[in-house]
């Protein structure tokens, strides 16, 4: 048994963000500035994006990507109850509404073949969740939302660096003004939080190949304000700007963007270790009875920001709880996701769910655990978490 206790999840830097963090100190800037606008550009040369605009989190990304079509109150978004938080959240902000719809039961992404029947006149735009890293299918999703003139945000705070059918998520797909992604307003957010596979502490970034949005969200991240604003700060910049609307305080800074910089140069290495991690789970995970690994593709890269194992507790005798409890008795961090969003008390009570409105979602999140997959992790970290998962499984079955 492990002699020191393995976090869930580690953040994986060295002296490169360092150095990167202490350039930006010793520059004066350590707001909005160069170094920002530099992490935007590498970013969006990284996914194939045409515009991407930081922010300080994938929470604010969507917020402002929503305010960039024009949600507004009685407005309705379709999304999946299978989340974190944020993806629901923002959609209130406008006082609009988030409409869920079931996961599917392979990879516990959304359903598209349940989305038509949820939408309604008042529906603004889908809200697609690329649950631990498995893209959602999207060409269903481009399509429903084609038809019937629907925006689509995804929420990719887990795909970096996933692709869907080659193409990155985030890539600009509209090269090709016949593809149906071409008639869809689209953005793509994603989330930098520590856990994430690469990080600037706290930190979000929009994508989109539209213009006029991209720079709807730039102005609305930074007060409103139609300048440039960092810029007035400089030789070749005014004193004089103008607010055009009400905006936030959304912006990154070059402190967050220079730690972002020094991770996006590792992005491969780093994504490399999760393949390499999660395939050494399979390889031995999907021979233990009572055990589900996670859903892949073949059309799909794989993001890994997840490892989401599941138990056939019909098989066990013992329940998640004590199967979680006895992991962490040896010493082994472990997560849930996600609680759904219609079990939680505020959505109960607002809008008045059940338990089995969403049948999917409910029974799958009873039974699945989160394991550590992170590039910071150890060869030995990995076969400590695999011998205890054995062990657990070993004296838990139902004989």
């Amino acid at each position: 048994m492990r002699l020191s206790f393995l976090p869930f999840a580690l953040p994986d830097t060295d002296e490169a963000e360092i150095n990167e963090i202490v350039e930006a100190l010793q520059s004066g800037w350590v707001t909005t500035g160069p170094k920002t606008k530099k992490f935007e550009s590498q970013f969006a040369l990284a996914v194939g994006a045409k515009h991407a605009i930081a922010v300080n989190s994938c929470t604010a990304a969507m917020h402002l990507a929503l305010e960039a079509i024009g949600l507004k109150q009685g407005d309705e978004i379709i999304t999946t109850p299978y989340t974190f938080a944020a993806t629901a959240e923002v959609i209130q902000y406008f006082g609009a509404k988030p409409v869920f719809v079931d996961v599917s039961p392979i990879d516990l992404n959304i359903n598209p073949e349940l989305i038509e029947a949820a939408i309604t006149k008042r529906t603004k735009a889908i809200i697609p969740v690329h649950i631990a890293g498995l893209p959602v299918e999207l060409n269903a999703i481009y399509d429903i939302a084609a038809r019937y003139n629907l925006a689509v945000i995804e929420d990719a705070a887990h795909a970096l660096p996933a692709k869907y059918q080659d193409c990155f998520i985030g890539q600009d797909l509209n090269t090709d003004t016949s593809s149906i992604k071409h008639q869809v307003l689209r953005f793509t957010c994603f989330s930098f939080y520590a856990t994430k596979t690469i990080t600037t502490g706290e930190g979000g970034m929009i994508c989109t190949d539209n213009e006029l949005l991209a720079e709807r969200c730039r102005m609305m991240s930074l007060h409103g304000i139609s300048k440039d604003a960092w810029k007035r700060y400089t030789a070749e910049g005014s004193w004089y700007y103008e607010i055009v609307a009400p905006g936030y305080k959304y912006n990154m800074t070059d402190i967050s963007a220079a730690m972002g910089l020094a991770q996006l140069r590792k992005i491969d290495q780093m994504w490399l270790r999760r393949q390499e991690i999660a395939a050494q789970y399979n390889q031995t995970f999907c021979n233990l009875p009572g055990l589900q690994i996670p859903a892949d593709r073949n059309d799909c890269q794989h993001a890994w920001h997840l490892y989401i194992l599941r138990l056939n507790l019909d098989k066990l005798n013992i329940s998640r709880s004590q199967f979680i409890e006895a992991l962490k008795v040896r010493n082994i961090g472990t997560s849930v996701h996600f609680i759904p969003l219609h079990l939680h008390p505020y959505y109960r009570n607002t809008y008045a769910y059940n338990p089995l409105d969403f049948p999917v979602a409910y029974k799958e999140f009873q039974r699945v655990v989160s394991l550590p997959i992170y590039s910071k992790m150890s060869d030995k970290d990995v076969n400590d978490v695999i011998s205890s998962v054995q062990e657990v499984v070993s004296h838990g079955k139902r004989n």
